[in-house]
Formats: structure tokens, sequence, C-alpha cells
């Protein structure tokens, strides 16, 4: 497994499960996001975003739209995905992050904690107001950058990750609908009328 920048050809994929999971989508645009990927089968397992939000009172950097395929939960695709995020961020010189989210346990571990919504910047408030408009118990969390944390036992899992047995992803059906074309009206060359 490791975890790379995302492409322009997984936009659609991206877009799939980013609604798929209910997750933000906004101001989409996928070179913010990295993706985790399976060496061997290339299969693409999690995903995550950093959104730089540039205003008045300076550019703060929040981690949102974090996913993992279910069948390959609980093996530290979360977590690497998580760590990419943050080393990036880092790169582009944020020292803090933040995130809104509605399960603020998961993140706690790898050292984010809790803020008060008094404490937040006021553009990260007016975030916060928007995230809950999608997630009303969303809570606000910090990270300063050099406090992240991966627990050992999330490395060796990311290393010999491998999808839960069951179904494989199923590969969506093209419709006459996806190319334009409306098939209650639509009329063919060789039509015989049978």
């Amino acid at each position: 497994m490791y975890v790379r920048d995302a492409r322009n050809r997984d936009e659609v994929w991206l877009l799939d499960h980013i609604e798929e999971m209910g997750l933000d989508e906004g101001s989409f645009r996928s070179r913010d996001y990295v993706i985790a990927v399976d060496e061997g089968s290339n299969e693409r397992a999690g995903f995550g975003r950093f959104r730089i939000h540039k205003t008045d009172e300076g550019e703060f950097c929040e981690l949102t739209s974090i996913g993992v395929l279910e069948a390959w939960r609980g093996q530290g695709v979360g977590a690497h995905v998580l760590e990419r995020l943050v080393g990036e961020a880092g790169d582009d010189g944020f020292d803090v992050l933040f995130c809104f989210t509605e399960t603020p346990d998961y993140l706690t571990r790898f050292g984010f904690e809790r803020v008060d919504e008094d404490a937040l910047p006021e553009p990260m408030r007016d975030r916060l107001d928007r995230v809950r408009e999608d997630q009303p118990d969303a809570v606000p969390l910090a990270l300063d950058r050099s406090a992240f944390e991966m627990p050992d036992h999330l490395r060796e899992q990311f290393k010999n990750a491998s999808p839960a047995a069951g179904e494989p992803e199923p590969e969506p059906e093209d419709t006459p609908e996806d190319f334009g074309i409306d098939p209650d009206e639509a009329t063919y060359k060789y039509d015989t009328g049978r």
C-alpha cells in the first residue's frame, strides 16, 4: 500500500465515493486529494483532502473528506491518508490544521485536540457553520502539525492491508442517459419498428 496525490483520471472515482459516503465535495478539485492505492492490484482504497481557505485574516488549512472504502477499513488506510495530508499541508507552510467532524475520537488518537468554537479564527467559525448544515453534530478539532503521531500498529496494518473478502466493487453500467440520449424519444438509424 502507498498514498499518492490524486490525478485527473481519479476525478470520477473520487466524486462517486465522496457522494456515496456523504462527504463534503464543495469546491472540488482533484489535485487537493490524496489516494491510498494497493501496490499489487492498483485498487484504490481511501482518500482525503486538504483545503486551503484564503481570507483577509490569513490562510487556514482544513482536512476534510477523508474516507476509506468499506472493504479496506480497520487496516490503517485512513491513518496513512491523514499522515500524507498532514505532511503536504506542512510542505505548504501550515503548522495548525483544522478538521470538523462528528467522529472526533478517530482523530484525537493522532494528536488532534478539541477546540472551543469561540477560539476559532472567524473564517473557521464560518466554515464550521457551513459544515453543520450537513453534519449538525460536527465539532471543531485542531492539530499542531508537530504533535501528529502515527500509532505503530497502524503502520504495520497498512503494510499488509488487503480488501476484506466479499464482492469486488462493481463496475457501473453505461446507460443511454450517460451519453445524453433520451431512450423514450430516441430513434435509431436501423430501427425496423419491431
